[in-house]
Formats: C-alpha cells, structure tokens, sequence
C-alpha cells in the first residue's frame, strides 16, 4: 500500500483483525500514522499567560492557610497548561511554580533526581541551603539547586517572599528516572552570609579555581547575580550605541547562564537566558522544538504567540510550546528571564529553529 493509498475497505476480518490485535495489546501502525509521525510538531501544551497580578495574592492566601513542613514541603503553586489535561505541567517537560516563604519560615531540607532553579522577581531576606551552604536569595538572582543536592530555605525577616521556581519534573517523570529523600527538618546551616562559598570559588567572570578542573555535569556557581546579569545587558545595548551592534535584533541584548567548566548550560535540562529590549524593540518571529518560558523581570510589552497577541508586565509568566511561532515587542524597557528545555533537544538531536524569510 503506496502513501496515497486509502485505508482497507470494512470488512468482517479485518474488524476481526483489529479486535486480536487490541487484546493481544498491539497498534497497528497505519492506523495512527498521522499521529505518531505529524508533518510539524503538535503540540497538546497550548501558549498561555499567568498574570503576576493574580499569582501573588494566592500565593499570600495560601501563606496564610497552608503550613510548611514535612508532607507537603514547599508551599509552591504550580502552573497548569490549559492543554495538558489538568496536569500540574507548564509544559509537557517543565515545571514551573510560584513558591511563597512567610516570616521567619523555614522549609526543611530534601533532594531529589530533578534538577530546580529559583529566580527572583522581588524581594529579599530568604537563604536556601544548598548541600549546607547558604545562598542569599535577591531580585533578579538565578540560584540553582542541581539534581540530588540537598537544600532547604529559611526566611530570616518579617516579611514574606516569593520567587519562581523551575523544574524538569515532568521530563524526570516520564522517564521513570525520579528519587527523593528527607534531609534534616530544618536547615543544616542557618547563618546568612553575604557571598556562598560556591560564589566565592566559582563566580569570578573569565577565570576558574585550580582545583576541581574536570567538567561538571551542573554549573558549580550557586547563585547568578542579578548586578552581573544587568551589567552584561547594559553593555551589550552600549556597544551597539557605537556601532557595534552585539545581537542579531536592533535594540535587543540578550545573555546564556553557562556552567564554567563546560561553556555549556547551566543543567544538563535546563537552559537559562536574560532578555533586555528598548522601547520599540521586536525580536524576530521564530519556532523553537522544545518549551520555552518567560518570566518579566520588570517593563511591560507584547508577547506574540501563534495568532494571539498578549499584553504583558512584571511578574507575568509565558508558556511557548514547541513549534509556535512566537516574537516579542517592548512598549517600554522590557527585561525578561527566560527557561527551556534546549539541552534535552539538542542532546537528543532532535532540536530546530525556524525564522520565517522576510520576518
């Protein structure tokens, strides 16, 4: 049978064909062809916007009413894509969360497979402990919690806070690849310094510590600072100011956290990236195989997504399935940070960007 071919006539064998086969547990492939193998991606996750707006407030109501502590763990509200059938999945292979803190809290220490990331919309005041070194947590920091590391958080002020968080759960589920374990039931070190002691080893641009040299499979800097991130930006803006035009879209800047003993990203799942547009500003349209996830940092503008476009503004987070056309346009300043699942894709070999010609 030829592709054009159409599929057999109805007939009392082949109903009696099809029956064996489903008892037997067998699909017959020319049956689900166009399912299994689309022309271009499918996606079940649909593009969808969370406002800031209403995630904090119940994030507030849930510090009020929900405790933190064994059973439960963290007081995180996961986002659910409208297509993934209830799911607490942003996409079909990221998690992401709003995680609130109250005063003087402290969520108590764990590990597990997944590898986590916090990023800081606003605020201060919060350590998490991550294999008993504490790292202080503040706007616009990108701190990691690699897989199988311990860590817990302890809110040292009197008043709450809250931050994104970001997983490869769904990814490490389907996989069947996930372990947890319970660490202390508080944190094993409580103190709140300045600087971690993964910082001060590893987080000095363009230079390495003899010791350790080999790659690791996650980046050893625990914390990415907000200053460093905002000075490369502005820097990048700069250069094009004199004629040296450092990105590929007029008046966007764009920077990859990377793990400093491979050049690579940060996790082997996931890819972590800043975006900075000036007023007026668009990036290209373009599809992307793999999730992608935007957070507004601070600003406002227009995130388009297939058809659809939205406005946006700080706090808000943006889920772009694989293979939607997406651009994004700044009304004023417009920083975003932005989270995927890249490394997976481009392992895998199975990763591909498209910009339409004349976009």
């Amino acid at each position: 049978m030829t592709a054009t071919e159409p599929l057999p006539e109805p007939d009392p064998e082949l109903d009696r064909l099809y029956a064996d086969f489903a008892a037997g547990h067998m699909t017959p492939l020319w049956t689900q062809i166009g399912d299994l193998m689309p022309a271009a991606p499918t996606p079940r996750a649909v593009s969808h916007v969370w406002r800031w707006s209403s995630l904090f407030p119940l994030a507030a109501r849930a510090g009020d009413l929900v405790p933190v502590g064994r059973g439960g763990e963290r007081r995180a509200i996961a986002l659910a894509n409208p297509g993934l059938g209830g799911a607490p999945h942003v996409t079909p292979t990221l998690w992401a969360a709003v995680q609130y803190l109250g005063p003087k809290e402290v969520a108590p220490e764990h590990r597990h497979s997944q590898n986590a990331f916090r990023f800081v919309v606003e605020g201060e005041g919060v350590w998490t402990v991550v294999n008993g070194d504490p790292v202080a947590m503040r706007r616009g920091d990108l701190l990691l919690t690699p897989g199988w590391h311990f860590h817990g958080h302890h809110n040292e002020t009197d008043h709450p806070m809250a931050w994104l968080d970001g997983l490869d759960i769904p990814f490490v589920h389907y996989t069947d690849a996930g372990f947890f374990e319970f660490g202390c039931d508080g944190v094993t070190d409580d103190s709140t310094p300045d600087v971690s002691r993964a910082e001060r080893l590893w987080a000095h641009p363009g230079l390495r510590p003899l010791v350790g040299q080999g790659p690791k499979v996650n980046s050893p800097i625990a914390a990415y600072r907000w200053e460093h991130t905002d000075a490369a930006l502005a820097a990048q803006l700069q250069l094009e100011d004199e004629g040296y035009p450092a990105t590929t879209d007029p008046g966007h800047a764009a920077v990859r956290f990377t793990n400093p003993t491979t050049g690579g990203d940060i996790m082997p799942t996931i890819r972590a990236e800043f975006h900075r547009l000036r007023p007026g500003a668009h990036t290209r349209p373009r599809h992307d195989v793999g999730s992608n996830v935007f957070q507004v940092f601070e600003g406002s503008g227009t995130v388009h997504l297939g058809d659809v476009a939205w406005s946006v503004a700080k706090g808000d987070l943006i889920a772009v399935p694989s293979w939607v056309r997406w651009w994004l346009e700044a009304d004023e300043p417009l920083d975003l940070f932005a989270f995927s699942d890249a490394p997976i894709l481009e392992r895998l070999h199975l990763a591909r960007t498209h910009t339409p010609e004349g976009a």
